[in-house]
């Protein structure tokens, strides 16, 4: 934003607007300042010196002269008002002028502007951005990237609760085709503040001499315009609403949500999961639209992270590897070890990232949910052991088999916490839970699961191996 210099219009050398301009401005010819035949000499027009004219006027003639300006001199001059005086200006602007005004402004001043005014005034004025310039203002606004405020939509129905039913109903089959949906109408105060939403066919069946107050039932459900984009898809599905109202920190309604949308964010929310899990950086385009190089990148450095976690494991087989030349029969079991704790720690991630993602499970319930995989680590590893003892015992001798029993529990046990926790932990940095599913819970299962093995064996069998 700009800022006047009141000493400006002091010094000598000051600009004066052009002579027979500042006659047309005193003698209040409108018409002819905004005649097409009347050439306004942008290249010596300060903006400052403008500003200084239309203070000096009423603010019904400031309006009239700010419309004769040449509409690149006019957003200028605009973003060096300030307060009460743009306000006004605003007001009595028309809807076109307005909406032409804020095409020109640069967009650090439309910014600007849209962040001081009050929030009636900010939707409003949104509802007259085409969609590039709305995009740029919702990002520009300061709201976060996967924020609900980027998703809403201006273009909305609202009515005032001391409005009879029958003027709501004539608003709407006025306002309706300007919609993104007709099935809902908000109700709102004088100040735009939101009171409650109204499906459109209670108003149809009400009483049109009703009051729109009297069909109120004060149970709207509403968005921060802040909130993530997450958080419109888990309330539409639980109160299953076809739109929801987003609001500002003053509980001004400045756009609404509707399914359509929601369900794109499903989609994409979705898609980044699978990728997610499959250890692939999420891709913003459809698979055939990617090209090669894209994906190579979204999937090597993933791959080369995973190589180096699982020579973790290598290290742990290198450092056993007298225990294996004393007993061959161990090496059988190292791929049913590995494979089982890789797969019961991606069985317990899989499930808490989308009982996260859902709701289900509250960030602040980790305790309770690490109780739960604790007890279901000992009986899945109690039931494996069981089996994999039988076949030790059939491979090995009872020695191999009660380590296969031992290490069976205490890995689907730790592996399992392992599965339970990551998420959280995640969450917790403000990071994808999804990371912890799949190949990076797998590869550190892996390293647990033999570093636990190979230590239950030299503790079983020190005889042995000795």
């Amino acid at each position: 934003m700009h800022a006047t210099d009141p000493a400006r219009r002091d010094r000598p050398d000051a600009f004066v607007l052009p002579a027979d301009i500042t006659a047309l401005i005193r003698d209040r010819q409108w018409t002819k300042l905004a005649s097409p035949r009347l050439v306004w000499p942008h290249e010596e027009l300060a903006a400052p010196e403008v500003v200084d004219a239309l203070l000096e006027l009423a603010p019904h003639d400031r309006v009239l002269l700010f419309r004769a300006l040449p509409k690149e001199v006019a957003a200028e001059v605009f973003s060096y008002l300030e307060g009460d005086t743009r306000d006004g200006l605003l007001k009595r602007l028309t809807d076109t002028e307005t909406r032409q005004l804020l095409s020109e402004l640069n967009p650090d001043d439309r910014t600007h502007l849209l962040q001081e005014l009050p929030g009636r005034v900010t939707q409003r004025l949104l509802n007259l951005l085409d969609p590039a310039d709305l995009s740029e203002a919702r990002e520009l606004l300061g709201y976060p990237e996967d924020s609900v405020g980027r998703l809403m939509t201006p273009d909305y129905l609202a009515v005032r609760p001391d409005w009879t039913v029958g003027q709501a109903l004539d608003h709407v089959r006025r306002r309706g085709r300007e919609s993104e949906t007709a099935n809902v109408v908000y109700v709102v105060d004088d100040r735009w503040r939101l009171l409650d939403d109204l499906p459109l066919r209670r108003l149809v069946l009400a009483d049109p001499g009703q009051r729109v107050a009297d069909t109120m039932d004060h149970t709207v459900v509403r968005l921060d315009a802040h909130a993530d984009r997450e958080e419109a898809v888990r309330t539409m599905q639980r109160y299953d609403r076809v739109a929801l109202p987003v609001v500002d920190s003053t509980g001004v309604l400045v756009g609404i949500v509707t399914i359509d949308d929601v369900f794109d964010v499903a989609q994409e929310e979705a898609t980044e999961d699978f990728h997610l899990s499959g250890a692939i950086v999420p891709l913003r385009t459809s698979y055939w639209e990617t090209t090669k190089a894209v994906l190579y990148r979204a999937r090597i450095g993933w791959l080369a992270g995973l190589v180096l976690v699982n020579l973790v494991s290598s290290g742990v087989i290198a450092a056993f590897e007298e225990v294996l030349q004393a007993v061959v029969a161990l090496a059988f079991f190292i791929p049913l070890i590995i494979d089982t704790g890789g797969n019961a720690g991606s069985q317990s991630a899989t499930m808490m990232i989308r009982a996260l993602s859902t709701g289900d499970v509250k960030p602040d319930q980790w305790l309770r949910a690490v109780g739960r995989e604790l007890v279901l680590g000992v009986a899945i590893g109690a039931t494996l052991g069981a089996l994999g003892m039988l076949l030790g015992i059939f491979r090995g001798g009872f020695e191999v088999g009660l380590v296969v029993l031992l290490t069976m529990v205490t890995m689907l046990v730790i592996t399992n916490l392992v599965g339970v926790s990551l998420p959280f932990l995640l969450n917790r940095l403000r990071l994808d839970p999804a990371i912890a599913s799949g190949p990076l819970i797998t590869s550190i299962a892996d390293a647990l699961g033999l570093v636990i093995y190979f230590s239950f064996a030299v503790w079983v069998l020190g005889p042995a191996i000795g």
